[in-house]
């Protein structure tokens, strides 16, 4: 940890059950508070800081080489990074990638994001799994001065994510039309032509590459706001809504989407529904959701599809589950983690309204499940068509 430059750490992250890791900080200085998980994607570090699902929470990557691809502006989720800060094994170092424009130290400073290696991440991600998501107060000096009984303490005095609501945080504030399709070689990123199927995508924290993924299943997107009503919805005359992803407690955002979603239920309009809006459709429907002990984070769960009985292997990042023993009558469980059983998916009987927990965008992560913006878009058409 110490340099011969500098004998002291110049990171430090504080638990609230007192436990301390020290390392090399990178990025911006300062102090921050926060849930600590840990992601064991081994791509995708820019997409998953920039992720808006990680409001509140300091990821540790379990992948020891993180920023050795840098960073561009291409795959950035959202304009600024929304993670707390991020924990790694190895320091970054530079990139060696022809996509890159920048180092990942460098781009932290800029987006005011701190970072720290040189530590133990087995370690650490161990504690997170035996522990559940410890409350934690990560701090970057360089020059190796630390108050630990104050950080200590601001991690123990953190309320945590149960009850907070902070998806109308990350959610766009106005409404705004996006046509921008899946980056693909040699063009990168076009755009789509025509007229094509409305949909109204609620914004919880929506990625970017999510909406990427609905114009190239030919939708044209309105994108609104989380506090949108059922008639700000409706008002667009949409052929199908769509429930982005998104932070924090499903039920405290549940409080004013709950009611919005029952109005557009009322209309038989095909709705799909990822991560938070996957927990958001489940609310509306009259079933519960729960804080897991520390939650999903990567990209390679194994999925199963109960209708099917094929295996997915998927990308995801939640920390509270729906409850699938609560789930009504009249809605089905579509889909099951092989890890450890937890809902994955769920369906109303006869209508075109479905949701899934991971992210079938796969930014980053396997192209498994695709499929699903195409049954959608499928749904919409044979509405149209009826």
């Amino acid at each position: 940890m110490p340099t011969s430059a500098n004998p002291r750490p110049t990171a430090c992250l504080a638990l609230a059950d007192g436990s301390l890791f020290y390392g090399h900080g990178f990025g911006a200085t300062g102090e921050t508070v926060a849930e600590l998980v840990f992601n064991t994607a081994m791509t995708g570090y820019q997409e998953i800081m920039t992720d808006p699902s990680y409001a509140g929470q300091v990821v540790t990557f379990t992948f020891p080489h993180i920023g050795n691809t840098g960073v561009t502006s291409e795959d950035d989720e959202t304009g600024d990074p929304v993670a707390a800060g991020m924990i790694v094994k190895w320091d970054p170092t530079e990139p060696s990638n022809w996509r890159a424009t920048g180092n990942l130290a460098d781009w932290l400073v800029q987006k005011g994001r701190i970072g720290m290696g040189g530590i133990d991440t087995r370690r650490l991600t161990r504690a997170i799994r035996q522990q559940g998501a410890p409350h934690v107060a990560l701090a970057h000096n360089p020059d190796g001065v630390f108050d630990i009984e104050a950080l200590v303490a601001k991690a123990r005095a953190w309320k945590g994510l149960v009850g907070l609501d902070l998806a109308k945080d990350v959610s766009c504030t106005q409404s705004y039309r996006w046509d921008e399709k899946r980056w693909a070689w040699p063009e990168g990123y076009t755009r789509r032509e025509g007229a094509g199927l409305r949909v109204v995508a609620i914004d919880y924290g929506a990625k970017r590459n999510i909406l990427r993924c609905l114009a190239s299943a030919g939708c044209e997107v309105t994108v609104l706001p989380a506090s949108a009503t059922a008639e700000d919805v409706l008002a667009l005359n949409p052929e199908g809504v769509f429930l982005s992803n998104g932070p924090g407690d499903p039920a405290a955002t549940g409080a004013y989407a709950v009611p919005m979603i029952q109005g557009v239920l009322a209309r038989d309009l095909p709705v799909f529904g990822i991560c938070l809006g996957h927990q958001m459709l489940a609310l509306a429907l009259g079933a519960r959701t729960v804080k897991m002990n520390h939650g999903h984070h990567g990209a390679n769960h194994p999925v199963k599809d109960l209708t099917t009985g094929k295996v997915e292997i998927t990308s995801m990042n939640h920390g509270f589950t729906v409850d699938s023993q609560t789930l009504p009558s009249g809605v089905s469980e579509t889909h099951v983690s092989l890890f450890d059983g937890s809902n994955c998916g769920i369906a109303v009987d006869g209508k075109p309204i479905f949701s899934v927990q991971y992210h079938p965008e796969a930014s980053p992560g396997p192209q498994d499940s695709y499929y699903l913006f195409e049954r959608f878009a499928q749904a919409m058409v044979a509405r149209r068509a009826a």
